[in-house]
């Protein structure tokens, strides 16, 4: 089975939470926007909004019908089962599609000892079924390996802990995908080469526009890096930070990156994913929103 038709498959599967498609129909728009939690992080760990409201504040401030969890917001509930009874009832309130848990702090899936790799592993599992539970396509991973060993063994080790999540999330019809986050995960061939060793329809990749620093001294290309790891997308992340006064990201030209998403085919969910400190978190989500509804209507 074909990556895109996994995701495809597994997202039609979930049931109609609303009437937007999980991949846009020949005469609808060229891709559907979703947003990541993590442009509410600081709003969030100060306490000034319930994660439990995440869906409806999407929903009625910013007319977005879809979003993407961070666990690091409900990390002592994944098998609390009320609790994710009460996020699922709120989203489909709202008439909101849950997309996927971006999943940190479970351990590295590429750990150079293997039984803290196996740990790790099974660190996640919980994830993979409250991500079935709420409705989700997939769980975010990292692709982390500790920073030891040689380019090719923190290879071999990450697609080891990947293969091994990823086959037990088949069963529950969840994709395991893995963000460009810092270290070999954010050199775009490294990881292409992960996902080809690995070589599950359910695994692949959420490449983030701006996630592309391999150490303090590389940075790796950030349009060479999404346009390797399109072929493997499953979702895909729009960081922001700055504006101009056309509203234009001044750190990546979104045009250029839209076309390279599109280039491969891809035509599910973008998510905004803003991280600046310029405009306040609402601000920047709405900026983002702005940019890529302009671009999307540029390049229809």
């Amino acid at each position: 089975m074909q990556r895109r038709h996994f995701i495809k498959q597994a997202g039609l599967a979930l049931g109609a939470l609303s009437t937007t498609p999980v991949f846009g129909a020949a005469k609808g728009p060229l891709f559907e926007i979703s947003v990541a939690q993590w442009s509410l992080h600081k709003t969030l760990f100060a306490s000034k909004m319930d994660h439990l409201d995440y869906a409806k504040v999407a929903k009625r401030e910013f007319g977005i019908e879809a979003v993407e969890y961070v666990n690091q917001f409900f990390k002592d509930k994944a098998t609390n089962g009320n609790y994710l009874m009460e996020m699922r009832r709120r989203a489909e309130g709202e008439g909101v599609r849950s997309l996927l848990i971006m999943i940190d702090g479970e351990g590295n899936l590429g750990d150079a000892d293997e039984k803290k790799r196996q740990q790790a592993v099974e660190n996640h599992h919980k994830w993979v079924e409250a991500a079935k539970f709420l409705g989700c396509h997939s769980i975010r991973v990292n692709a982390a390996t500790g920073n030891q060993g040689s380019y090719d063994e923190q290879m071999d080790r990450a697609a080891e802990g990947l293969s091994a999540l990823a086959s037990f999330a088949e069963s529950y019809r969840i994709g395991v995908i893995v963000e460009n986050h810092g270290g070999l995960s954010s050199n775009g061939a490294w990881l292409a080469g992960v996902m080809k060793k690995v070589d599950l329809a359910n695994c692949g990749t959420l490449p983030d526009f701006g996630n592309f620093r391999v150490s303090n001294d590389e940075m790796y290309d950030r349009y060479q890096g999404v346009k390797e790891l399109m072929p493997y997308a499953h979702a895909v992340s729009a960081k922001s930070h700055d504006f101009d006064a056309e509203g234009n990201e001044v750190h990546t030209d979104y045009r250029k990156m839209m076309k390279i998403v599109l280039a491969a085919k891809y035509s599910g969910f973008v998510g905004i994913e803003y991280e600046g400190s310029k405009l306040s978190e609402k601000q920047g989500i709405q900026a983002t929103k702005n940019l890529l509804e302009k671009v999307r209507d540029e390049l229809s």
